[in-house]
Order: structure tokens, then C-alpha cells, then sequence
């Protein structure tokens, strides 16, 4: 990966964990710098990573030649007024705010910023994250190319071309690990009604979950309806469980989900 200089506006979670995949990649510690209000969170980066730290948002925008802003979205535009005084002529902005667009993002840094959106989702906190990535066309390949092995350091990644494809990033993939904890935490509970204590229902829902998606990553030829037909026997138990699903509309019940995501992530883009 190449190496440049970059400034983590904002050190939480998400900072952290790609910070941790870039240094374990073989990343300099030197050529990353963070930067935090909270001097607790800066104080174990630097311990825990040797990376540089500061308060100084202006200063480590100055000296890098990538800044990712990582702040919260609401707190965005209150980060970048100050960063108004940096020039960004020659610098490469990578932002993971949700809601945010392009064109919002140039008004607050008041200049024409050399963007790229990045939705990543919580699984990049321990390296298996999916992230998608928007740059316009007038961004260069070779930042394209930065950008991408950033995000690669904590996952994989997935480009769209359209910026509205953040959006639908967001429901099949950074509000989805939701969508599974949520069907996890049922079986779980249904587990335990069935008599199995706390434990072992959650060792057999969370084993059963590693292991299916597993067998997808093992098999990337094999869609993902012939996996569920290789386990489901005719007249067996899966397929009366399978029926069971079916009839109570569970694609229907995804596709609405996911569809009240995407109308969600569009409303907050007026929020900000």
C-alpha cells in the first residue's frame, strides 16, 4: 500500500480500527497522526499503536496529505469551520459520515474538496467489516486506489457510482449487522424457552451464524439459495422451518426493512 501522511479527524471506534488494520498491515506508525478532544482516547492510540496524536485539528490537516474526517455527523459542520483556514487544493478528504453528501461537505469546508464517501459498518472493529466507498469522476485513480486499501485494512470493500448508492449501502450493509444480531438475539430466545441456559443458547446461535457465513465466504460460486437448498431435505425439519418463514413474508419483511433504511439515510441528508 502507498504510504502518505494521514490525519484521522476524530478517534473513535472507527478511527481505532482502521488505525489497527493499517499498523498490522505494515502501515508507518509515523506517517498517521489522530486527532481527538478527549486526550484519554489519543494517549491509548499513541500506546497502543505509536501513532502521532494532537488537538489540533488545523495542525494535522496541514501536515497530511489524506484527512479523514470521522467525526459524527452532527458534529460535523462544527469541525469543519475552523478547517476552513487549511488549504485542500492538494489533499485528498475521505469522509465516513453518514448523511452527509458531496455537495454538503464542500459547503461546510466552504472550497472544492477532493472527496470520497466511505460507508463502512461495525465488523470493521475487528477486521471483517464491508464498506462502500462513492469518488466522482474527476477524482484520480491512484487516490481511488488509496482509499480503497484503507478500507481494505479493516474488510472489504464495494464501490458504487452513483453517491445515492451510499444510501442503499447503508441498508444491505452498514445497518445489516443489525438486521442479523436481531434474528440471532430471536433464536437465541426461543433457545432458551426451549430449556437451554443463556450460555448455551447464545455458543449454539453465535457457532451456527460463524459457520453459515463461513460456508458463503468458501463458496463464492455457489449462490446463496442453492447453499440453503443444499441443507434443506424434502419433508425435513429445515424445510417446515423454511415454509414457515416463506409464508410469513420474510423477503417481504427484508425488503421493507431495507427500504425504510434507505428512506431514513435520505432524510438525514436534509439534517445536516
Amino acid at each position: 500500500m502507498e504510504q502518505r501522511k494521514v490525519a484521522f479527524i476524530g478517534a473513535g471506534n472507527m478511527t481505532r480500527s482502521i488505525v489497527a488494520g493499517l499498523v498490522a498491515s505494515g502501515y508507518e506508525p509515523n506517517q498517521i497522526i489522530a486527532t481527538n478532544r478527549r486526550e484519554e482516547k489519543l494517549t491509548a492510540l499513541k500506546q497502543d499503536y505509536g501513532v502521532q496524536v494532537t488537538t489540533d485539528n488545523i495542525a494535522a490537516a496541514q501536515q497530511a496529505d489524506v484527512v479523514v474526517m470521522a467525526v459524527k455527523p452532527q458534529l460535523m459542520e462544527e469541525v469543519a469551520q475552523p478547517l476552513q483556514a487549511v488549504d485542500f487544493s492538494n489533499k485528498l478528504v475521505i469522509s465516513i459520515a453518514a448523511g452527509i453528501n458531496v455537495e454538503r461537505m464542500q459547503q461546510m469546508f466552504a472550497c472544492d474538496l477532493n472527496l470520497i464517501r466511505v460507508m463502512p459498518n461495525t465488523p470493521s472493529l475487528v477486521g471483517e467489516g464491508m464498506s462502500g466507498l462513492f469518488a466522482s469522476n474527476v477524482t484520480p485513480e491512484a487516490d481511488k486506489q488509496f482509499a480503497g486499501d484503507l478500507m481494505q485494512a479493516v474488510g472489504k470493500v464495494c464501490w458504487v457510482e452513483q453517491e445515492s448508492g451510499i444510501n442503499d449501502v447503508i441498508a444491505a450493509a452498514g445497518s445489516a449487522p443489525a438486521y442479523f444480531f436481531l434474528f440471532m438475539e430471536a433464536i437465541q430466545q426461543q433457545a432458551i424457552a426451549s430449556g437451554f441456559d443463556a450460555d448455551a443458547a447464545r455458543l449454539l446461535v453465535q457457532q451456527t451464524a460463524l459457520g453459515a457465513a463461513t460456508m458463503v465466504a468458501a463458496n463464492p460460486d455457489t449462490d446463496l439459495a442453492t447453499l440453503r437448498q443444499q441443507v434443506t431435505s424434502k419433508g425435513g425439519t429445515t424445510a417446515e422451518a423454511v415454509r414457515t418463514f416463506e409464508e410469513s413474508d420474510i423477503r417481504g419483511i427484508v425488503a421493507k426493512a431495507m427500504q425504510a433504511a434507505v428512506a431514513r439515510a435520505e432524510e438525514m441528508e436534509k439534517l445536516f
